[in-house]
């Protein structure tokens, strides 16, 4: 593997209530973005060379993980890409149904999981996806060495929390792209963006702010987890 040298670029990509939760504790998900912020989604998508989510996500909303725009597909095709980004799935249990649509359609996928994990699944993903132990435990360090020993210079992370939270605790993340919704959810029960850990610095360490955009009435946030903020 790579030991870190030339790991992909870590893309978080998170939309959030205003009180931090990316989604109600009801039976279907919540909708916190409009078509014109899935739209810039979807571009970050094109822009990245692999999609990243744990299987919880996949269990609890389906995905396809594709590129929608037939004019961004073509664009990566003309510049010597695959029409889609790799899909990549985390999971610690191997706990994953191959009748879910992400194994059904667009391009290549690989699982990374556990020793137990790839026992679980055995041969249920043959033709599917390549399927990676990562050993007792997921090392998600270990992970994107991997990816960037298959050439994947772009990672694209949404989620969910738990995934979200071992990159940033791990000191593993770039940027974080994030979309806040003038919605508040004040479920306990809900998820949230981030769960408690020991992240790098602390509550003293300061994110630099990159950008700031608006698409109708949410708010689009770029920060840089690795560069202080500058406070005069």
């Amino acid at each position: 593997m790579s030991a870190g040298r030339g790991r992909p670029h870590v893309l978080l990509s998170v939309a959030v209530s205003i009180d931090g939760y990316i989604d109600d504790a009801g039976p279907d998900r919540l909708l916190l973005s409009n078509a014109a912020d899935f739209d810039r989604v979807d571009a970050l998508r094109a822009e990245s060379d692999a999609i990243l989510i744990g299987a919880g996500t996949l269990r609890s909303d389906d995905p396809r993980l594709l590129v929608n725009s037939d004019d961004r597909r073509m664009t990566r095709v003309a510049a010597g890409k695959p029409e889609y980004p790799l899909r990549v799935i985390v999971t610690a249990t191997g706990d994953l149904d191959p009748a879910q649509r992400l194994w059904h359609c667009g391009g290549e996928r690989i699982v990374y999981t556990t020793d137990s994990g790839a026992a679980r699944i055995g041969h249920r993903l043959d033709g599917l996806a390549k399927v990676v132990s990562l050993g007792a435990a997921v090392d998600f360090a270990a992970l994107l060495d991997d990816l960037a020993d298959q050439g994947i210079t772009r990672l694209m992370v949404e989620g969910g929390g738990a995934i979200h939270t071992a990159f940033l605790a791990a000191d593993l993340v770039d940027e974080i792209s994030m979309a806040v919704a003038p919605i508040v959810v004040g479920d306990p029960a809900a998820p949230r963006f981030l769960g408690p850990a020991d992240f790098p610095g602390g509550s003293g360490h300061r994110m630099r702010l990159a950008e700031v955009g608006r698409i109708g009435d949410i708010a689009v946030l770029r920060y840089l987890p690795k560069e202080d903020s500058d406070v005069g």
